[in-house]
């Protein structure tokens, strides 16, 4: 499985003038490779290929207004039609079904909140005896090591963020040998239900809250958003206000992020199978819970979970959304229809089970999967147990008996 490990770098005032002036070059290529197709499509020619793009790329630095491409690696420049390919790839796969739709590839920005570069093994780049990493044009850059790395990387692009962060992500190859070693195989297996109130619901009765970063943070956010309407367009004060700002969202972003690995990873360290239910959330970020639900981060959580499922050995399952997890008795099947959220425990009314809402769908959310979890934990207090069919019946003189039940 390929990976991604991402480091945090911290290049010098030289060093960083190379990273604009890369970052800038790869964004005008993109561009002018962008601008042909897109010309030649208007005038009704065929689709230009990748070769003649090359091609071109390579006359335009022998021209006076692209000479300055020659200043960077060539590694980045073709690096960046490759990144148009598949962004043209990824658009016409969405047209024909092969993956969900997305938009035609745009123009870049100067000012866009994402810059990136990427160097693969052909640029020559390096890691340092010292630990820094040495890309050609640019220097020897000092980088934070927070682990490891599994394996020799195969690429490694540069990340620069709203913030002006600089990150270091490398491709490597995990050894699958040594992810099973790190996580044994256990016997058991959960049911999640995401929510609000509580981020995740296990089917074992286990609740996790919901942290709420952004809204925690809202107050430090809209103080400093405050401070950069207040600046003038185009100053030095509004460049650093909304650099302040970038660094409130980037830390609510971190944090949010940890949050989900820690418990993505606690999740399939202690279970065999994981079953989650599929969520709307493009629907209901357009509901009044907008800001809750971009909140949580739902989708990159799940999206966790289901490669870390495939790195250790673990199986996962995603149920449809229409599943009725909140309407079915987790005890005995029955469905009792639809509730009110308000409504948070609620009786069966065919065995009297008082359930609580959260874990009865966790629990169906496993039994929908066909995972073998125990719905004993769904139930709030047990209701009336109901006498079997054969212990309860009528004698032929018109008296009614139960058995095991005293007559009253």
């Amino acid at each position: 499985m390929r990976l991604r490990y991402s480091f945090r770098m911290y290049p010098n005032g030289p060093q960083r003038s190379a990273l604009a002036r890369a970052f800038g070059c790869a964004r005008v290529v993109f561009n002018d490779a962008l601008r042909v197709r897109e010309t030649a499509r208007a005038a009704g020619l065929p689709f230009v290929s990748s070769a003649t793009l090359g091609k071109q790329l390579t006359e335009a630095k022998k021209t006076p207004e692209r000479e300055w491409l020659g200043e960077v690696s060539a590694v980045i420049l073709q690096q960046s039609l490759r990144d148009l390919d598949t962004a043209y790839r990824n658009f016409f796969d969405g047209l024909k079904g092969k993956r969900p739709r997305m938009g035609a590839p745009r123009f870049k920005s100067r000012k866009d909140n994402r810059q990136a570069i990427r160097f693969t093994t052909n640029a020559r780049w390096k890691i340092t005896p010292g630990g820094d990493l040495s890309l050609p044009k640019i220097g020897d850059v000092r980088v934070k090591w927070s682990r490891t790395l599994p394996s020799v990387p195969s690429t490694v692009t540069v990340v620069k963020d709203a913030a002006g962060r600089c990150f270091a992500a490398f491709i490597v190859e995990s050894d699958l040998a040594t992810d099973l070693a790190r996580m044994p195989e256990t016997e058991a297996a959960v049911g999640i239900d995401l929510g609000l109130s509580h981020f995740a619901i296990l089917s074992d009765g286990t609740k996790i809250g919901s942290p709420r970063f952004l809204r925690r943070a809202e107050k430090r956010l809209k103080k400093a958003q405050q401070n950069l309407s207040r600046k003038a367009k185009g100053s030095k004060n509004r460049d650093t206000a909304r650099i302040k700002v970038a660094r409130a969202h980037g830390r609510v972003a971190d944090a949010r992020r940890e949050f989900h690995h820690q418990l993505s990873t606690k999740i399939i360290r202690e279970n065999q199978a994981v079953a989650v239910e599929g969520l709307a959330v493009k629907g209901l970020a357009r509901t009044r819970m907008a800001k809750s639900v971009h909140d949580a981060g739902w989708s990159a959580f799940v999206s966790m979970l289901e490669y870390k499922a495939a790195r250790y050995g673990r199986t996962f399952h995603r149920i449809g959304r229409f599943e009725p997890t909140s309407q079915v008795c987790s005890q005995c099947g029955v469905k009792d229809g639809p509730k009110p959220l308000n409504i948070r425990t609620w009786e069966c009314g065919a065995c009297g089970a008082v359930l609580d809402r959260d874990i009865n769908a966790a629990v169906n959310v496993a039994k929908a999967a066909g995972l073998a979890v125990s719905a004993c934990r769904a139930r709030v207090r047990p209701g009336a147990i109901p006498a079997q069919r054969e212990e309860a019946g009528t004698h032929r003189d018109g008296q009614a008996t139960v058995v095991g039940i005293p007559s009253l």
